[in-house]
């Protein structure tokens, strides 16, 4: 009986493993649930944004084979070390730094995680750190702040210039908008500063000194940098009032717990990269090879790729701040352009042809400069009140309802109480109450046709520039075609702007299927006929046109119970920019019943 009862518990145990996925059944979704969620933490997301930044893609820069290709590696290459030779490392890095380098095992988790687990990813990083660690070191030094902050920028956005978190965190250093807002990063139409490398780096050496001098402590100083200088002030007077990070860990939010731990890691890994062998993916680009210039009338990344021949993931890498590839410079409000150096000479040297230079689309810079005016808007955050919906909140700023819920990634028409959106502080000059459409330009194609019964809007407001005389890079020219002798220094772009043309037109003539050009190259030009229409820009059409302040007419409105400058603008047809500045108002200022403003007429 008793060898019965054990013959029957072990079958029972034997069987057990096959019985338990019917009886108790784990699903597929649960597992990718549980593995996205280990999966999914934030410097984990950071690092995955590199896989698809295509800068790295080679065939775009030549020289991107200097550097051993991250593809190369396999599992074996990994090194392993102990636990007393991170603690070695970690301390010689603590002895040369005023930041407080430790070693325990939530740094080796981040440790293992750059170094083994995403270390093909972290090869990318040390490619771009040679863009950036030499701007961030730089301002750092300017601030009199520890050079071991550039690191960072590396859990912030793994150095990924158009980094972009879910909670609406923005560029390098990832900005929210109000705190990029308080350190001068401007969110408009158009540019987004706190995706501009410069601008933003300035901003989060401003930021961390502020945070540095309520602390007295680099470590809390980056505590609250991540989760808020609110949720590390809790966790202090949790603990007792000790400003230490690891004495207050345990109350921080969970994100932030983590985040001292990925930067000591981040710091030792990228030091010891050798030791590691992880070698830096080339970018193709490196900080010294980048020059400014300043753009002072609209151009578009179209015409500056195509003209320069400059290929447009690079005019894009370089500056990110521009969100739909238009720079919406005035001679009032110029903005700066990175560009290799290279191109800078071409670029200075054809500036007035570039700007006047018609893109195979035809995106004229009339018309851009139209588009600029009319759709150009800023942003600021707004604190939404109880019973209002999206609706009502797109309604009281002149937005409609696709648009608000566009710039804040709202889903619903419902939204709670005292939340903090985006919403524009004018209304498009272009756009219409009724509709809530606003109109823009739509590239039209060039008609070959430009003799006198030419019919289109765009021939009749455009004249056709007369070819220019033959210079002495032509070797010669009869009825049919003009034969160009390429000179050092130009390009495809330059040539096509200085005979009217467009690029695609000088590769057709000639078959060619790249752009490369050799000094000496005879190129075929089409005669007169072919020429396209260039719009020619005088200081009339590049300015909007304003009436001097001293002689501005104006008449007075009294203001009444619930009035806004909103309304008042759309009654008046002004804009509340105008009203602000006739008024000298601030953004902050309030209208009080009975104040009288200026309304310019």
């Amino acid at each position: 009986m008793v060898l019965k009862i054990k013959l029957a518990v072990l079958l029972s145990l034997f069987l057990f493993p096959f019985c338990l996925p019917a009886q108790n059944p784990i699903q597929p979704d649960t597992l990718k649930r549980n593995q996205r969620l280990i999966e999914d933490d934030q410097v984990v997301v950071m690092l995955d944004s590199l896989a698809n930044l295509r800068i790295f893609e080679d065939t775009k820069f030549p020289n991107a084979d200097q550097y051993q290709n991250w593809n190369t590696y396999t599992d074996n290459d990994i090194p392993s070390f102990s636990d007393s030779v991170y603690r070695e490392r970690i301390a010689m890095m603590n002895d040369q730094s005023p930041f407080e380098f430790v070693y325990n095992g939530e740094v080796k988790k981040f440790i293992d995680l750059y170094g083994a687990r995403k270390r093909k990813l972290t090869a990318r990083i040390l490619g771009l750190s040679q863009i950036y660690f030499p701007l961030f070191e730089e301002q750092l030094d300017k601030f009199n702040m520890p050079l071991e902050l550039k690191y960072l920028a590396v859990i912030e956005s793994a150095l990924n210039p158009t980094a972009n978190s879910p909670a609406g965190a923005k560029g390098l250093w990832q900005f929210m908008y109000g705190t990029g807002k308080v350190y001068g990063l401007k969110v408009s139409t158009y540019v987004d500063d706190r995706f501009d490398p410069y601008k933003s780096t300035i901003a989060a050496c401003e930021h961390l000194t502020d945070l540095y001098d309520i602390y007295g402590s680099w470590s809390l100083a980056l505590a609250a940098y991540n989760s808020g200088a609110g949720n590390v002030n809790k966790a202090i007077r949790r603990a007792g009032g000790i400003k230490n990070f690891w004495a207050i860990k345990k109350y921080l939010p969970k994100e932030t717990a983590s985040y001292v731990p990925a930067f000591i890691a981040a710091s030792y890994v990228i030091t010891y990269a050798n030791e590691h062998k992880i070698f830096p993916v080339d970018p193709g680009i490196l900080y010294y090879e980048v020059d400014t210039v300043t753009v002072r009338n609209p151009l578009s990344f179209d015409q500056i790729s195509e003209m320069l021949s400059i290929p447009m993931e690079e005019v894009m890498f370089l500056n990110p701040s521009f969100k739909h590839k238009v720079i919406p410079a005035t001679q009032e409000n110029p903005y700066r352009l990175r560009l290799r150096k290279k191109y800078i000479g071409n670029f200075i040297n054809n500036e007035t042809a570039l700007y006047a230079y018609r893109t195979k689309e035809g995106l004229a810079s009339d018309a851009l400069t139209q588009l600029v005016y009319n759709t150009y808007r800023e942003s600021e955050l707004y604190t939404v009140k109880s019973g209002e919906t999206v609706s009502s909140v797109a309604k009281k700023f002149h937005m409609t309802t696709a648009e608000l819920k566009s710039l804040n990634g709202l889903k619903k028409n419902s939204i709670r109480p005292n939340k903090k959106i985006l919403v524009y502080t004018n209304p498009a000059k272009g756009k219409s109450q009724e509709t809530g459409v606003t109109s823009t330009y739509v590239p039209q194609q060039v008609p070959k046709d430009t003799s006198a019964k030419a019919t289109s809007l765009n021939e009749a407001q455009t004249p056709v520039v007369p070819k220019s005389t033959p210079s002495s890079g032509q070797a010669e020219e009869n009825p049919k075609t003009t034969i160009h002798v390429v000179k050092s220094g130009e390009s495809l772009g330059i040539i096509s702007a200085k005979y009217h043309c467009t690029v695609a037109d000088l590769m057709k003539w000639n078959s060619m299927s790249s752009q490369k050009l050799l000094v000496g190259q005879k190129i075929k030009v089409v005669p007169d006929g072919n020429a396209v229409p260039v719009k020619v820009k005088t200081e009339a059409n590049t300015k909007p046109k304003t009436t001097p302040s001293g002689s501005q007419k104006f008449t007075y409105y009294t203001i009444q119970s619930g009035d806004n400058l909103w309304d008042i603008a759309a009654k008046f047809d002004v804009t509340v920019s105008q009203l602000k500045s006739i008024n000298k108002m601030k953004n902050n200022s309030r209208l009080n019943p009975g104040q009288k403003i200026k309304i310019p007429k």
